[in-house]
């Protein structure tokens, strides 16, 4: 019986099949675009190959990328397996000083250096003496000052035949964001992989139908999520046609261009999608006028499409919970929004919403090959093809973080119902206690919070308090408002308002004392925002330590940090 196809066998098999076919579409600003085919696509990343190889590194390597996404990431990536090495992904907003522990744990003989936005503050993270190529979007400095992709494919000749790579050879270490830490390496081999990214695929083509599937693909591809649902799904359906993004400002056009069938995103997104929407019509408005029976489709259709969505069949969530009412929402517009769960660690490939199993305020069922049980505890544990092999360089966190029986401990609380559909309940590491002894879950009661169109994210924290809170973040648009006393004092209204409500659905030991307004918003750059926008609870817990003692004795059940 012949072996598994692996992920690049798919895309050899592409190249061959039809090599004229547009891969990747790359903005180049202006209005500008340069497209790329398989074959195109298949030569520049063999060329690239043929240059690590002549550069003496040991079979297995790892070969950092350090890009925000773009069309050369994908050949980069595609090189580096081709080569016969590991490829090492760095989130493209992490500082200095994350990008060097990255580089040195993963002990990283090169660094492709490409589309960046602050790369001046980023650079002193790479050790003086590790090998540079600059792929052709990186900034100006960087492409002053090492060898350019364009120089070094125009001059080398391609790697011929079909070089290939064993299933327990590792394609890429990925490590995590660092929401709870130090980012840890995850260790991907070839047939984990392979094995998500096909599941992963047949599951799309499945909704979208025969033909060309169309992506975006901005998400970061350092990341488990857009890897697998975006990179690893394309690279083994051959019909898909990836786009990426130029920058946020040309989002919306980036969107329109692509006319996604397949649209993959992150609660924050999803909710300023919305925010966006409400800012251009009340809430109250949109609600009377999609009650409307014609007027409504119409009115929807011209908001989906006014978003750049209009052509999507499959819209997906993951990385963190979503409201349920958001969800909701999305699906009285005609966009069938979904929900997954997965993690790093099965290459986000668990579970997944679909149609008769798409519940808002659950994950969806098992993919095809998974298996999943609760733990005593509450704890969901699983069993996926996509299974990782182990933390890098940390043998010990590995053996902890599985039962006797080879299931992941997830470390996410969960409950399963008798037909296999999966509702997150809170994260173990996330629960805390109040004064009165008893855990709260944040999660839960974070979306109860968010959906309201004045929040634009919130955390529900307490530690040893009398009771819980939330600190909110206002929503953009709100913000710069806020210098008029009308405005305040409307939100002032709404925030108690929201307090009652949200109190009104919880147990008494998870009822919340007041919610406190954050002076800034929560952002990557300042810390409090994970490169795939979770909240890291700790960051901002220690940024307002000094003043809660403060909140509770004053007493507001609203109050303006």
């Amino acid at each position: 019986m012949p072996e598994p196809r692996l992920i690049l066998d798919h895309v050899y098999a592409h190249e061959a099949a039809h090599p004229e076919r547009i891969y990747l579409t790359q903005p180049l600003g202006g209005g500008r675009v340069s497209d790329y085919s398989w074959r195109q696509v298949l030569d520049q990343s063999r060329r690239m190959a043929a240059h690590l190889q002549s550069l003496g590194l040991p079979r297995g390597a790892r070969v950092a990328i350090l890009s925000k996404n773009c069309a050369h990431f994908v050949m980069a990536e595609l090189a580096i397996w081709i080569g016969g090495y590991t490829t090492v992904a760095i989130f493209p907003t992490e500082t200095a000083e994350t990008i060097r522990y990255v580089l040195e744990h993963s002990e990283a003989s090169l660094l492709f250096v490409g589309k960046l936005d602050t790369w001046e503050q980023q650079q002193s993270g790479v050790p003086a003496h590790m090998p540079r190529i600059a792929l052709p979007l990186a900034p100006a400095s960087a492409l002053a000052e090492c060898e350019g992709w364009d120089a070094i494919t125009a001059r080398t000749a391609p790697i011929g035949g079909r070089p290939a790579r064993t299933a327990d050879e590792l394609a890429m270490l990925i490590y995590t964001s660092g929401s709870t830490g130090t980012p840890k390496g995850v260790m991907v081999r070839f047939d984990a992989f392979t094995r998500a990214a096909e599941g992963i695929a047949a599951d799309i083509r499945a909704r979208v139908g025969p033909g060309e599937s169309r992506s975006l693909s901005y998400l970061p591809l350092a990341h488990s999520m857009e890897r697998s649902w975006g990179e690893g799904a394309s690279l083994v359906d051959g019909d898909t046609h990836l786009f990426f993004a130029e920058s946020l400002d040309t989002f919306v056009q980036d969107l329109k261009r692509a006319r996604p069938t397949v649209f993959m995103s992150v609660p924050r997104l999803w909710l300023k999608f919305q925010l966006g929407v409400f800012a251009k019509m009340p809430p109250a408005k949109l609600d009377r006028l999609l009650a409307i029976p014609i007027l409504g489709r119409i009115v929807a259709k011209k908001v989906l499409t006014g978003l750049g969505l209009d052509a999507v069949k499959v819209a997906g969530s993951g990385s963190a919970p979503l409201p349920p009412d958001l969800i909701r929402w999305y699906r009285r517009l005609g966009l069938k929004l979904y929900e997954g769960y997965g993690m790093t660690e099965d290459n986000s490939y668990s579970h997944s919403s679909r149609e008769g199993f798409a519940e808002p305020g659950y994950v969806g069922v098992p993919l095809p090959g998974v298996e999943v049980k609760i733990s005593p505890e509450g704890e969901v544990l699983i069993k996926s093809p996509g299974q990782f092999s182990g933390y890098y360089k940390q043998p010990e966190l590995t053996a902890a973080s599985f039962t006797d029986d080879g299931f992941f401990r997830t470390g996410d609380l969960g409950e399963r119902r008798p037909d296999g559909m999966l509702r997150i309940t809170g994260r173990a590491k996330e629960l805390f206690k109040t004064a009165k002894g008893k855990y709260v879950a944040p999660a839960p009661i974070e979306n109860l919070i968010n959906v309201h169109p004045m929040v634009e994210l919130s955390m529900v924290s307490g530690v040893g308090q009398p009771a819980a809170y939330a600190l909110v973040v206002l929503a953009e648009d709100l913000r710069p408002k806020l210098a008029d006393p009308a405005v305040r004092a409307d939100v002032q209204r709404e925030m108690a308002a929201l307090l009652e409500r949200v109190n009104a659905q919880l147990a008494d030991h998870e009822k919340l004392r007041m919610i406190v307004i954050a002076k800034e918003p929560w952002t990557i750059d300042n810390g409090c925002l994970t490169p795939t926008m979770k909240i890291k609870r700790a960051t901002i817990e220690k940024s307002v330590a000094d003043r809660v003692e403060r909140w509770y004795a004053e007493g507001h059940r609203v109050v303006w940090a």
